[in-house]
């Protein structure tokens, strides 16, 4: 027999209870008081609304919506929010004005944080990745707006350019953040960067970066300062005869799993870290290899529009209508055949360096630690996915130098904050901000009305991560 059940419709009348995300609130309360920054950010701001309750709301809403500042105005100016921030209702405005105040103050701020930080947690290892990137800029009106070479791959964007300082593995804790214009390089960049945070790195601190950053000047920056540094370099026809002498058997075999082996070149002031790699060497001879055949198919479709007499495909031209030219082309597919011009491709594509690459360092490492090392720079890599993508401080509109420059702090405070929780609570160490950041915003406290103008508050949606968090920071009631 056959025994049908009907669901049981559940109530639905209409009530006045609020649903309101906590947890992102109680996170940035938390770190907020412990690193003191209500102190920080007092003296930047005596008057109107204050300015530690609109921060630690801007900060919780970049860790829970963060859509546009004008959105964060709504979200804040819910009578619930307002209450909790003990705050009164404001227009928009009040928010660009912070972002304003934050940019004009930078420098102090970033300085207090650092302060702070190292004050509160006293790290032992003060060894730091250094980095570059760009972020778009819409629109054209401030100053810092420049084209130069786009990460985000839109160079048709003006742009600026930021570098993050980090304290390396194991802490990985951000605690710098420099702001550029959009066509400065990150050699030029480095001293910014590097002079943020010096003060508080422990002598013999080693300071790892990218061969972007590196020069002569950069390098003599951080070794006056007695400190060490571990860098790639670019090879050229100097490192030729190495590469010409390079002997697999005699040298030191790094890393079995990606058949690296390595040399290791002393000098009275540096040590170069010189490596070959089998995986790498394939994977750039194919990358070779298909820039050859694409060489090649090109001198094709041109050598055919010669032949016949046609115009030249529109990919090839020159698309301005200012420009008038007059093209006269020749190719030397007329007296070679396919083979002969593929090899000459080759002689002119492939040089032999393939599969080589070299670090140098000032501190005297094996072959596998500064390897190890250099590739734990990706962690820095890992914040600028995280700042653009999860804290989303791009895209940055037309705002003023001072608004950008305070859109970015903001940025870089909840970064700050999502670090620290990874640094303190272990169960989350190798958690995403994308899970962490869902997690806190599943937290919610809902206000239940009830007769005579009376409230109930009740704390729901906890999961693994959340009930970690507030569990250990114990501010929940």
């Amino acid at each position: 027999m056959n025994i049908k059940t009907k669901i049981r419709a559940l109530s639905t009348i209409p009530n006045k209870n609020i649903c309101v995300p906590i947890g992102s609130m109680l996170a940035v309360q938390f770190f907020y008081e412990k690193l003191n920054f209500s102190e920080i950010f007092s003296k930047h701001k005596s008057r109107g609304l204050d300015l530690n309750s609109l921060l630690i709301g801007l900060v919780s809403y970049k860790l829970t919506e963060n859509f546009s500042i004008k959105e964060a105005g709504k979200w804040l100016n819910q009578e619930e929010i307002l209450e909790i921030l003990n705050l009164e209702n404001f227009h928009e405005k009040v928010l660009y004005r912070t972002l304003e105040i934050l940019g004009r103050n930078k420098e102090k701020i970033l300085s207090d944080i650092l302060g702070s930080l190292f004050s509160v947690y006293g790290f032992d290892e003060t060894d730091i990745n250094l980095d570059w990137t760009s972020i778009v800029l819409h629109g054209t009106k401030s100053k810092l707006g420049k084209y130069g070479y786009s990460r985000d791959h839109r160079p048709d964007k003006l742009q600026i350019t930021v570098g993050v300082s980090e304290l390396k593995k194991p802490i990985n804790i951000p605690i710098g953040i420099t702001v550029n214009r959009g066509n400065v390089l990150d050699l030029q960049h480095f001293p910014d960067t590097y002079n943020q945070v010096k003060s508080r790195l422990k002598k013999g601190s080693l300071i790892v970066f990218d061969k972007g950053a590196n020069t002569a000047d950069n390098v003599k920056l951080i070794k006056e300062d007695k400190m060490k540094y571990l860098t790639a370099m670019k090879l050229n026809a100097s490192d030729d005869k190495i590469i010409e002498n390079f002997d697999i058997d005699k040298a030191e075999l790094v890393d079995s799993e990606k058949s690296i082996y390595g040399i290791k070149i002393v000098k009275p002031n540096s040590i170069k870290y010189f490596y070959f790699s089998e995986s790498l060497q394939k994977k750039q001879l194919e990358a070779k290899a298909r820039s050859i055949l694409k060489k090649l198919q090109e001198a094709k479709e041109i050598q055919e529009v010669i032949t016949k007499n046609k115009k030249l495909p529109k990919k090839f031209r020159i698309n301005n209508e200012l420009i008038e030219i007059e093209y006269s082309f020749r190719t030397k597919l007329e007296e070679l055949s396919d083979e002969e011009a593929i090899e000459l491709l080759k002689c002119s594509i492939i040089n032999g360096r393939e599969g080589f690459f070299c670090l140098k360092s000032n501190k005297n490492l094996t072959l596998e630690e500064a390897l190890e090392i250099y590739r734990e720079k990706d962690s820095i890599e890992k914040i600028f996915d995280l700042l653009k993508n999860e804290i989303q401080i791009k895209p940055l509109r037309v705002w003023s130098e001072y608004s950008i420059h305070g859109a970015i702090l903001l940025g870089f405070i909840a970064q700050l904050f999502i670090s620290l929780m990874r640094y303190e609570f272990e169960g989350i160490k190798h958690r995403s901000t994308k899970f962490i950041k869902k997690s806190l915003k599943n937290l919610t406290l809902t206000i239940k009305f009830v007769k005579n103008g009376i409230r109930n508050y009740i704390f729901a949606n906890f999961d693994k991560i959340n009930s970690l968090i507030v569990t250990n920071m114990g501010t929940i009631p």
